[in-house]
């Protein structure tokens, strides 16, 4: 039965087709309006601003800023590299952190570059803890730092440690009036 239709709309999509003319003046309309759009999203794609490297690593921040989930890590190590070394002419400074998640392992790193005025490299205590962002549908995109937010713990007060009292010397009741 099916296949009994196809004749009918063959002959149907063809006789459409027979009574189209390119003198019409709506065929004229609607093809030119088509070729207008078609051409205004070529030129759209062509000239469009393309995002630079860092503005797509900013974004890549902000968006597990927002949206990261956040766990211990430890800070291991800092490198700084001259211009000759990294290839870029400010030089890059890089945080080498490490995490672990499910069991496995992350070691990573982070160009702070941007971020010098924010993060001073020197002042990161190597073996400390700090807090990571990662994303997690794709735990090894993580960072430390961002324009917003910070997860290095910049004394070791940020560590928490027992006090425990010994002796006490003042007397806790309160005077009389």
């Amino acid at each position: 039965m099916e296949r009994s239709l196809w004749p009918v709309w063959g002959i149907l999509l063809l006789d459409v087709m027979n009574g189209l003319s390119l003198r019409d003046p709506q065929v004229i309309g609607t093809l030119a309006a088509a070729g207008l759009c078609l051409g205004g999203v070529a030129v759209y794609l062509v000239t469009r601003k393309k995002p630079s490297a860092e503005e797509i690593e900013r974004q890549r921040r902000a968006y597990l800023v927002q949206t990261g989930r956040i766990i211990d890590g430890t800070l291991l190590d800092i490198s700084e590299l001259d211009s000759s070394e990294s290839g870029q002419p400010a030089g890059m400074q890089l945080l080498l952190y490490k995490y672990e998640i499910g069991g496995v392992v992350y070691e990573c790193s982070q160009d702070v570059t941007p971020l010098r005025d924010l993060v001073n490299i020197r002042d990161c205590r190597l073996g400390f803890p700090c807090s990571v962002r990662y994303d997690t549908h794709k735990p090894e995109n993580s960072i430390v730092v961002a324009e917003t937010w910070s997860g290095l713990r910049c004394t070791a007060n940020s560590v928490p440690i027992r006090h425990v009292v010994t002796n006490q010397s003042h007397s806790r009741t309160a005077p009389l009036t």
